[in-house]
């Protein structure tokens, strides 16, 4: 069981006067005082335990200080703690191959996170094609380097634009919202007949690559119909365009399987990968190629380099998580409670007015809250929170739920070890909340 730290209060301020925070203005960061964790569950200075509803950042995929994992850093610890990247190293040679082996994919470049891995996947795709346009999509994130932030589509990009040259967007398979005054069904035909004719208004000759998540993460875990991946592999063949696939937070187990597009039966010529990778116990990012692509650096310049790229305690622990996932048969127990998780999720969508949308895949999901279900109006307005929505957080928050909270999405993506009771308690105390919105948008009266 946690315990109490003796000095919580003063940690939380030495973090606010010393360091600083991502993504926050800095007066109004309010950290929890994280001591520990187990599991599904982590820790904080007051002696509570929070049920993990995020993952963190939808990255500690085999909960917190898995015995093996840990057993596997201290052990590549004692033998070697650091190599560089130009050497070869038994842990280096090993997740290499197993990564080529679960992708079918031929090499990898190691980074140290994300951000980094999309960053020299875009490079990648400009050397190799000699084009220099990347194709991205509006409602998207690819990390916070400029090269990263600037293909994301997200509203964090703005404060960095112009960013980098050469990145062109397109509309999403985002079927709750079709643009253009579409129906749900016209934007599954048009979607990628769409981003064609961007093609061919931009030249075809001048796009290296079109760069997608394998599903949409924190920009509303966007699941594509069916044919979207299909029908843009084909596109893509079709232009001698590289398709690039951003696995960071899809990948790795979150939706009950390798890669999230291994769902959809078609292979990307580069996959990006971090969180999961490792279950985020050490940094870790890779760049994972096709043949194609792998046969053309064997003779020409590779411009690229981390200091810690290829690092062996990263290694150790991303190979040890791998075999995790395998020995205790993880992705089979995501496909199985998902869909346990689904249905809790259709039945929020049924019970509760503020409920507009919810989309799922594995352990990979969220609810679209509206104030309105018939003009689906937004419970907070894009880039913005509300009174509705601060309700829910902080109801939450006091049932010591840690849930990630976006917009006007509430996003359900737990652990992938949790036990069905675990989820079953959180999404409980989720309908809880959801009751209280209810309350602010009916009325007491018409909630009831």
């Amino acid at each position: 069981m946690p315990e109490m730290h003796p000095d919580s209060q003063h940690i939380i301020e030495e973090n606010r006067e010393f360091t600083m925070f991502s993504w926050s203005v800095q007066n109004q960061a309010n950290p929890i005082h994280m001591t520990g964790g187990k599991g599904s569950h982590f820790f904080d200075g007051s002696g509570n335990a929070w049920l993990d509803m995020a993952s963190q950042l939808v990255s500690i995929n085999v909960g917190h200080q898995h015995p093996k994992i840990l057993q596997a850093i201290k052990d590549q610890v004692d033998t070697m703690c650091f190599a560089g990247p130009g050497f070869a190293t038994d842990v280096r040679a090993e997740l290499g191959r197993k990564l080529s082996e679960v992708t079918g994919l031929a090499k990898s470049f190691f980074t140290l996170g994300g951000s980094e891995a999309n960053e020299n996947a875009m490079k990648m795709a400009r050397l190799y094609t000699g084009r220099p346009k990347i194709i991205t999509r509006y409602r998207s994130y690819h990390g916070a380097t400029m090269g990263s932030m600037t293909a994301s589509g997200d509203p964090r990009r703005w404060p960095v634009e112009p960013g980098v040259p050469g990145i062109v967007r397109v509309f999403d398979p985002y079927m709750y919202r079709p643009p253009l005054g579409m129906t749900a069904e016209q934007w599954e035909e048009g979607c990628i007949s769409h981003i064609e004719e961007v093609i061919q208004m931009e030249g075809p000759h001048t796009i290296a690559a079109i760069m997608v998540e394998g599903i949409t993460g924190s920009n509303g875990v966007l699941v594509p119909p069916d044919s979207y991946y299909p029908r843009l592999r084909a596109l893509c063949d079709k232009y001698s365009i590289l398709l690039i696939t951003d696995e960071v937070m899809s990948g790795f187990g979150r939706t009950g399987t390798w890669l999230a597009t291994q769902h959809y039966g078609i292979k990307p010529d580069i996959v990006t990968c971090a969180k999961g990778l490792t279950s985020g116990y050490m940094p870790l990012g890779a760049v994972i190629v096709n043949d194609k692509i792998a046969d053309y650096f064997e003779t020409h310049f590779l411009a690229g380099g981390l200091t810690y790229s290829g690092h062996p305690v990263s290694l150790a622990a991303a190979i040890a998580n791998i075999k995790v996932y395998e020995e205790e048969n993880i992705f089979e127990h995501v496909r199985e409670l998902g869909v346990h998780l689904g249905q809790r999720l259709e039945a929020m969508k049924r019970k509760f007015a503020c409920v507009g949308d919810v989309r799922y895949i594995g352990l990979f999901s969220v609810l679209e809250l509206v104030k309105d279900k018939a003009t689906k109006e937004p419970l907070a307005p894009f880039n913005g929170t509300s009174p509705e929505m601060g309700k829910l957080a902080a109801h939450l928050k006091s049932k010591h739920i840690y849930a990630m909270l976006r917009f006007n999405w509430a996003f359900v993506c737990p652990p992938l070890v949790i036990t069905k009771e675990e989820l079953d308690h959180g999404l409980d105390m989720y309908e809880e909340a959801l009751a209280l919105v209810d309350q602010m948008i009916l009325g007491p009266v018409a909630a009831d």
